[in-house]
């Protein structure tokens, strides 16, 4: 395991030789907020990701008992100004963007509250495991601030009048309920999550690398546009998937009836 960023800095991130990167928000006694050095340490290390060829999945967790409690209020608070409002959030819209625009799957790790922005950082992942004890709410409104970025994910993960009830009521779910509305993939006990995430993580990497980038990329860009254009893009991209080499020695190896020899891109050395 490599050591990517100073252990003194709030996000910790390490990859790993298998090119899985884990990036720790690490300011447990504030709540691990999106203060804007967390929101720039993160905007780093997803684009140092992007750089990395060997790249092949991205875990997001947290140290301590919150995973993310949104946005600093305190830094908002001190600074009443529209115009820094709109660059804070444009700047936590490009690095949830980012999340999405990697070609690798990323997964968030919930160890415990993942509320506002945070529980918009769950909901921009690809992927979610959570501990039973986790809970989530896009809470903003009991502020006066309804959560009006973290709905843009949060609706695109949970049926529209689930997420409007939790908007408009700032409540909160339990893990077992975010299973249940689409938030999470997985829900285990806290004891388990490491292993969990390990298992999601193991199953991504002994898939081909370039089937999983075309995958997720179509699977984004076709999610926003009509059916008839998602079809014709679908259908492009299964194209140039069957014609890569990969998919050509999967396929005569399931007619050979025998294990694949992926040409494997995770063996790369260290970032």
């Amino acid at each position: 395991m490599t050591a990517v960023s100073a252990p003194d800095s709030p996000l910790l991130h390490t990859r790993d030789a298998r090119g899985v990167h884990t990036l720790t928000l690490n300011t447990p006694g504030a709540y691990n907020v999106l203060s804007e050095a967390m929101l720039g340490a993160l905007q780093q290390a997803l684009d140092e990701v992007a750089r990395d060829n060997a790249a092949r999945v991205v875990v997001v967790g947290a140290a301590g008992k919150a995973f993310c409690a949104g946005h600093n209020l305190k830094e908002m608070r001190a600074q009443p100004e529209l115009a820094y409002y709109q660059r804070l959030f444009a700047q936590c819209s490009r690095m949830m963007l980012a999340i999405q625009n990697l070609s690798v799957p990323v997964i968030a790790r919930v160890q415990g509250l993942a509320t506002a922005a945070g529980c918009q950082l769950v909901a921009q992942c690809d992927l979610a495991v959570a501990a039973e004890g986790a809970s989530f709410g896009v809470n903003g409104i009991d502020v006066g601030l309804f959560c009006a970025t973290p709905s843009v994910p949060l609706v695109r993960n949970m049926a529209p009048k689930q997420a409007m009830e939790m908007l408009l009521t700032g409540e909160f779910i339990g893990a077992a309920e975010a299973q249940a509305r689409g938030l999470v993939n997985r829900v285990v006990p806290a004891n388990d999550l490491d292993a969990e995430v390990e298992r999601l993580v193991a199953a991504i990497l002994a898939k081909p690398r370039e089937a999983v980038a075309m995958g997720k990329a179509l699977f984004y860009r076709q999610r926003e546009t009509g059916i008839e254009a998602a079809y014709q893009l679908a259908g492009q991209t299964m194209a140039c998937n069957m014609a890569h080499e990969v998919a050509q020695e999967g396929v005569l190896a399931f007619i050979e009836k025998r294990p694949p020899a992926w040409r494997r891109a995770d063996t790369g050395g260290d970032a």
